[in-house]
């Protein structure tokens, strides 16, 4: 481990249940597509429309699981509005922000090793 990262890690090393919460959250934020519907969210998306135009690639299907997902999780907050047609709108709740918040570091990490991780992958 380099000393940065036994930096980081020192305060938290104390027991294993530490690395059980690390590894749910990673997998929770990395289930496909969820961090980045997350991520459209904070960024002002709130209308279905507008979550598929920035989570491109994403069917109306998935969307739709992990929308629900989200909100089962508590972190999108899903609002009927009665209006003439009914609007739904999905919003992420502080617990999302703050989620969105703590990955934003690991999205910078990812673009300033892309070009490594994809080269390695590609062997």
């Amino acid at each position: 481990m380099t000393s940065e990262a036994t930096a980081l890690a020192a305060p938290n090393m104390a027991n294993e249940e530490t690395c059980v919460v690390f590894q749910r959250t990673l997998e929770l934020a990395g289930r496909r597509w969820s961090g980045a519907i997350l991520y459209a969210g904070v960024a002002g998306a709130r209308r279905f429309v507008e979550y598929r135009r920035y989570v491109r690639g994403i069917s109306d299907r998935l969307l739709t699981q992990r929308l629900r997902e989200l909100e089962r999780q508590g972190f999108i907050a899903r609002e009927v509005v009665p209006t003439m047609p009914v609007q739904i709108r999905y919003e992420p709740t502080p617990a999302g922000a703050e989620l969105v918040g703590a990955l934003l570091p690991l999205g910078e990490w990812g673009r300033k090793h892309y070009d490594v991780v994809e080269a390695s992958s590609e062997v």
